[in-house]
């Protein structure tokens, strides 16, 4: 029982730890679009999205199928997407530097325009 007891605490420990490692790195949430949405191209199309930049980073940008469209100077909110041809897209939002450079805390969705 206490063996399990250790087992139960010691996973519940590392969970933790490495939630709080994961905090102390960053995060990026994208709530909307979801992955996989379907997007009216006739329709002004916003992303939502809340930031944790971590100790690296600075600001956020936004990127559509691997382009650079918007620098994000808010860590919360939401921004119009660029119009885009039908078809599928990736979007992303990437965690940079002073420099502007990524630093790998990032978030994408894949979405469709009809």
């Amino acid at each position: 029982m206490h063996s399990l007891r250790g087992f139960v605490l010691a996973l519940l420990s590392g969970l933790f730890l490495s939630a709080a490692v994961w905090a102390a790195e960053g995060s990026v949430t994208i709530t909307a679009p979801q992955d996989g949405a379907r997007l009216d191209a006739m329709a002004e199309n916003r992303i939502s999205y809340a930031v944790e930049p971590g100790p690296r980073g600075d600001h956020v940008h936004l990127y559509v199928d691997g382009r650079e469209v918007a620098v994000l100077r808010r860590l919360q909110g939401s921004y119009a997407l660029p119009a885009m041809d039908s078809g599928s897209h990736e979007v992303c939002i990437k965690v940079v530097n002073k420099g502007h450079t990524p630093i790998g805390v990032e978030q994408c969705v894949k979405v469709r325009v009809e």
